[in-house]
């Protein structure tokens, strides 16, 4: 059970307080029925839906305005964040350059409201926060352990409770302002879309962990055009429940606001829970707040991917991808839970269905990549990590072996020593091993504009990439024929007669088909296999999913019996990185049918699709090194994309 550390009040109390004297405030809980009255903004738009557009953004992005960045020796802005994802050069705070292949079309800052600029104020001479000791012990000359310091701002997230000598809503406010501003100045209509945002921070303290670690409640609050004076973050209060509260209210005032959980993966399981986050029983009210307040969920980022776990998904292959297996901020090894991965979630949302009539984790997916840089590193064959020192030294991220040695062997690995025999900087090494050159959010929008993107992400017409701009779309339906693959009024005749990605269909007793469609990013590899992935929930309200190969390159066809297709000849030579494509395609299309459908169950269907093989970050790194890659680090990776689930009820 998780207890909120502040006192019951309203939330339109809060939003009040914006406007006057700043009051610290615990809105009701959203499960209440006197929540505020929600005006969801639908879109107006004209735009048939068949000329829908593919767009690639980011919707977290760190820069120095955020406490942990900036005292990571971080001083990049919201301007060079955006600047960067239009496509020009940024000089990283590591001393490297960095740059975009090709521009994004959409990008949020999203930077930790929790001291939303609290320590570059901290860190100018002269200001009132840098004369508290606070100020003086991190960036002071005589600075005593900043580290430290570090740690106990970190505290006050989990516990709700800020450090007072440095919280300054006037400083956070004006902080916010200039962020907002900042957005609305790179925002171009119909060329480049910048959306106002922050990061919500919430955690838990793990009660059964030997070591001090916290569970991961983390969102990014995406505004869809103008935004309030103020956020609400955890210091207002750390319950997620009160900010869907929160954003209720604003958009009863006409804001409307969407957040995005994630790294689900570091969750301890509380992510996608059986219970509320003070341990009260789920609710329909509950579902309902829930899925309009976040109706996406982020499946990959730079701390790894969430879909699913090899221990939770023993007959998936594919499931041992990018695993973070730490808790955030602390070397804490995590537990893999059904309430951390969005495949289980998928199927106890389906359970809960089944038992209670309503469905709480009815989510789409999306990607980004969490970047403490303000710029996001999604090419494996230049990865530049999370923080400036990950990109600017390999051996420091563990991917070369340590100076003096030319090659792997006889050096003892940092993983099998007892956690007692780590010191505390090699740590932060394994960590930034564990990194992923991951990801990107995919949209299906009528227009790059704020408008058309959030909308699109509402209605779930999404999908999520682990990097490479790869196209994924599923659609569902009854009057699906086999001569539409090859009709050019393809996406038309699919949207006229069944539903896309992110929606509902109700069964007829006849097994839906699917149209599952991918299309490669023509600067990473081939396409290897187009699966289709099923989850639901039986009567005894026991999960279940499976895999299915439903597309193979080279025009193969999946086995019968194991739904999987042949091998096709791709392959990488690690000691170079160059590849085989085999009979890797640009393209993945098919009409499928689910072989076992059971009219009687509510099952839900997503598409993933992977490349071939290729060569991880910390393969290139050793390549280039000229050093064997590091044993204990995945050397290949099959870079992929995710779509959102269609649900499919019974009658």
């Amino acid at each position: 059970m998780r207890v909120s550390i502040l006192a019951g009040a309203s939330a339109l109390a809060f939003a009040a307080s914006a406007c006057g004297t700043p009051v610290k405030t615990q809105p009701e809980a959203s499960t209440s029925a006197e929540a505020p009255v929600a005006n969801v903004t639908t879109s107006t738009t004209s735009i048939d839906p068949s000329d829908r557009t593919a767009l690639f953004g980011d919707l977290h992005v760190h820069t120095g305005q955020s406490f942990d960045a900036f005292i990571s020796s971080v001083r990049a802005t919201p301007d060079d964040a955006y600047r960067y994802a239009k496509g020009e050069k940024l000089i990283t705070d590591g001393g490297y350059e960095i740059q975009l292949d090709s521009p994004l079309d959409f990008l949020a800052v999203t930077d930790h409201g929790e001291y939303l600029g609290i320590m570059p104020v901290m860190a100018t001479p002269g200001t009132n926060l840098s004369r508290t000791s606070f100020a003086k012990s991190v960036f002071g000359p005589d600075a005593t352990n900043p580290a430290q310091s570090f740690q106990n701002v970190g505290i006050t997230i989990v516990t709700g409770e800020e450090v007072e000598e440095i919280y300054d809503r006037d400083v956070i406010d004006s902080a916010w302002a200039k962020n907002v501003e900042t957005a609305e100045r790179h925002n171009e209509p119909g060329k480049f879309t910048a959306f106002s945002g922050y990061e919500f921070t919430a955690m838990t303290q793990v009660m059964d962990s030997e070591i001090p670690a916290a569970a991961n409640l983390h969102r990014n609050v995406i505004f869809r055009g103008a935004a309030p004076d103020r956020l609400f973050s955890t210091l207002d209060s750390p319950n997620p429940e009160d900010l869907w509260v929160w954003m209720d209210a604003q958009r009863a005032e006409g804001l409307d606001v969407m957040s995005i959980p994630h790294n689900s993966n570091a969750s301890n399981g509380e992510m996608f829970a059986s219970e509320t986050y003070e341990g009260g029983q789920l609710t329909a009210n509950y579902a309902v707040t829930r899925m309009r307040n976040e109706p996406v969920i982020e499946i990959t980022q730079v701390k790894g991917t969430s879909e699913a776990h090899p221990a939770l998904s023993p007959n998936d292959e594919w499931a041992n991808f990018e695993i973070y297996d730490t808790l955030i901020g602390s070397a804490a090894k995590s537990t893999p839970h059904i309430g951390d991965f969005a495949r289980n979630a998928l199927a106890r949302g389906l359970g809960f269905e089944e038992a209670e009539n309503f469905n709480p984790y009815k989510f789409g997916f999306i990607g980004s990549s969490d970047t403490h840089i303000g710029a996001g590193s999604f090419d494996e064959t230049n990865f530049t990590g999370k923080f400036p020192q990950d990109g600017s030294n390999p051996e420091f991220r563990h991917s070369v072996p340590p100076e003096g040695a030319d090659s792997w062997d006889g050096v003892a690995s940092l993983k099998s020593l007892p956690p007692g025999a780590v010191k505390p900087s090699m740590r932060r090494k394994l960590s930034a091993g564990k990194y992923s050159a991951s990801g990107l959010a995919g949209v299906w929008a009528d227009e790059n504009t704020r408008e058309a993107i959030f909308d699109a992400i509402r209605r779930k017409e999404t999908f999520g990439t682990s990097g490479p701009r790869i196209k994924a779309r599923m659609f569902a339906g009854y009057g699906f024929e086999q001569a539409m693959l090859s009709d050019p009024d393809l996406v038309s005749a699919a949207y006229r007669t069944g539903v896309t990605q992110g929606s509902e269909l109700v069964s007829t007793g006849q097994p839906p088909s699917i149209l599952a469609w991918a299309i490669r990013d023509p600067a990473s590899s081939p396409l290897q296999r187009l699966q289709i992935i099923k989850v639901w929930s039986d009567a005894q309200g026991k999960a279940h999913e499976v895999v299915y190969d439903a597309a193979c390159s080279g025009g193969a066809k999946p086995d019968a019996d194991t739904h999987r297709c042949p091998d096709n000849g791709a392959s990488v030579n690690v000691s170079n990185c160059s590849t085989e494509p085999g009979s890797g395609v640009g393209e993945l299309k098919t009409l499928w049918t689910d072989p076992n459908h059971d009219p009687s169950r509510r099952a839900a269907y997503y598409v993933r699709v992977l490349e071939n093989p290729s060569c991880r970050w910390s393969t290139w790194d050793a390549v280039r090194n000229g050093s064997p890659p590091n044993p204990n680090m995945p050397a290949l990776i099959q870079e992929r994309a995710w779509t959102s689930p269609i649900w499919v009820n019974p009658e």
